[in-house]
């Protein structure tokens, strides 16, 4: 099937001056669907840093954001963690189920996935491939639980490579098994971004209805519903950046008999023995950063009918030389939590979200929260395999930290636990409801762009008048009490990277 995805409009709020001048797509000489070309990239000013003696303090998170009813102009203003009030008006404009994949693009999708199965202890469940009988792309499927990513990376389009996989290349098209991919986007997307997400995918109830609800409240289109073989949806819209909010539904449910376990054209793995698993379930939070929060917050929120679960600001979450202001979306039953980070400028060092937008060349999503049952368990995996191609983790607060764990988490975890959390390196945080464990990875590909956190929920159990039981959405908070020791631990990481830059004087 030949499909033309819609064209996409460049993010209006952001019109940064390029650094370089854009480059031309070629032309495909293959009988593949049209290219869509990505939005621009787009390149940020480096923030002017202050002298270290003229530190100031966090500017007012105040931006212009459009009202979607009345269409007018209205100030946006961040109240900050302390004065947020959170209220649920179960406003979602199409039924959302659940978070449903994450799609890693990259350059080499075999040994990208493989470095994730193995940091994560999540086995190769589905794969689309030279095999499958895939001539456009290779696709490997993770999943622990109910998270799955999913990595993706572009075969040759030469018309010699596709000659060697179709018997007749000139009169056959080459249909990749998710249709919104192209090979040139993919490969422009690795150039200007690195390693990255490039979508986000949920469960909905219908993903031709979700996304025409979308486009009709705002929503950028990024790729229109494409009925798969064997009863799957699936469409796309753009989220921020070169990041796509992803609608899949599947006929009858994921839970009725069919062929495949994740969508048609992926063939199920063996399970491996013995069994791959660290104990992660779930995708919690999926965490976007923007320049300006405002304009994309209320895009967003606009298009989805998600509503603000939790806010925080400079003030709230900032460390004498940097910041950030954020705000969480979230669905219906805020299982689908989607954070939005924009950087604070005027403080003694970059912001960290500025340094990412820098690294990223524009918006994207910084880091995604993975949720396990026994986070401390997860970590002991972790950490063993950590040195042998895993995952590395930020560096740990200092001893003082832990001290002061006892006075504030004695009552949920055992003297054992609090010990196992001061080695394994866990920051402890609770709200007025459950307690949050939490720890980061350093950046998980080249650039210091994009990482992951290792996370716990403890308390929040409520029951459904069925009789089942669940923990309610963002148990714990986001950490708030920890975001000064992982900004400061950021800090550091990156004070080590400016110290070993080595520098030519340019001889133009």
């Amino acid at each position: 099937m030949l499909l033309h995805p819609l064209p996409a409009p460049h993010l209006a709020p952001f019109h940064p001056p390029p650094r370089r001048p854009a480059f031309p797509l070629a032309r495909l000489r293959l009988r593949l669907r049209l290219a869509r070309p990505l939005q621009p990239s787009v390149s940020m000013a480096v923030a002017e840093e202050a002298e270290p003696h003229q530190a100031k303090p966090h500017p007012q998170p105040r931006s212009r954001s459009t009202n979607g009813d009345t269409g007018k102009e209205s100030e946006f203003r961040l109240v900050g963690y302390s004065k947020f009030v959170r209220t649920n008006p179960r406003g979602d404009r199409f039924p959302v189920k659940g978070f449903h994949h994450v799609e890693f693009w990259c350059a080499d999708a075999t040994n990208t996935s493989r470095r994730f199965s193995f940091g994560l202890g999540m086995p190769l469940a589905s794969r689309s491939d030279l095999s499958t009988g895939n001539p456009v792309h290779a696709s490997y499927l993770l999943q622990s639980g109910d998270l799955r990513f999913l990595f993706t990376a572009p075969y040759s389009s030469s018309p010699a490579a596709l000659a060697t996989v179709l018997p007749d290349p000139e009169g056959l098209v080459a249909t990749p098994a998710i249709p919104s991919f192209d090979a040139a986007v993919c490969r422009r997307f690795s150039n200007v971004h690195g390693l990255g997400v490039r979508a986000v995918a949920l469960l909905v109830e219908d993903a031709a209805s979700a996304f025409h609800i979308s486009v009709a409240n705002g929503a950028r289109p990024a790729f229109p519903p494409a009925v798969l073989s064997g009863g799957a949806i699936l469409s796309e819209v753009e989220l921020y950046g070169d990041v796509v909010l992803r609608y899949v539904s599947v006929v009858g449910g994921e839970g009725a008999p069919r062929p495949w376990s994740f969508l048609p054209g992926f063939e199920d793995a063996e399970s491996p023995s013995p069994p791959l698993d660290y104990g992660i379930r779930r995708l919690d939070h999926a965490v976007g950063n923007v320049p300006e929060l405002a304009p994309v917050l209320e895009y967003i929120r606009r298009f989805t009918g998600f509503h603000e679960f939790a806010e925080f600001t400079a003030e709230d979450v900032g460390t004498a030389e940097s910041g950030l202001n954020s705000v969480v979306l979230a669905n219906n039953d805020e299982r689908v939590l989607i954070p939005l980070n924009e950087p604070v400028h005027g403080t003694k060092r970059r912001s960290q979200i500025q340094t990412y937008l820098d690294h990223n060349e524009g918006p994207g999503l910084q880091h995604l929260a993975l949720a396990s049952g026994d986070v401390l368990a997860t970590l002991r995996r972790m950490r063993a395999v950590g040195p042998w191609g895993g995952f590395e983790f930020m560096p740990p607060p200092p001893p003082t930290y832990y001290r002061n764990l006892r006075r504030r988490a004695a009552d949920v975890l055992t003297e054992a636990q609090m010990e196992e959390c001061e080695k394994l390196g866990v920051l402890v945080d609770r709200d007025d409801q459950g307690v949050l464990l939490q720890i980061f990875t350093k950046p998980v590909g080249d650039r210091p762009t994009i990482f992951l956190e290792i996370i716990q929920r403890i308390g929040c159990m409520v029951k459904e008048e069925g009789g089942r039981e669940y923990q309610k959405g963002g148990c714990g908070g986001f950490g708030k009490g920890n975001f000064s020791e992982l900004f400061k631990s950021i800090e550091e990481y990156e004070k080590s990277l400016e110290a070993k830059q080595i520098l030519t004087p340019s001889t133009a």
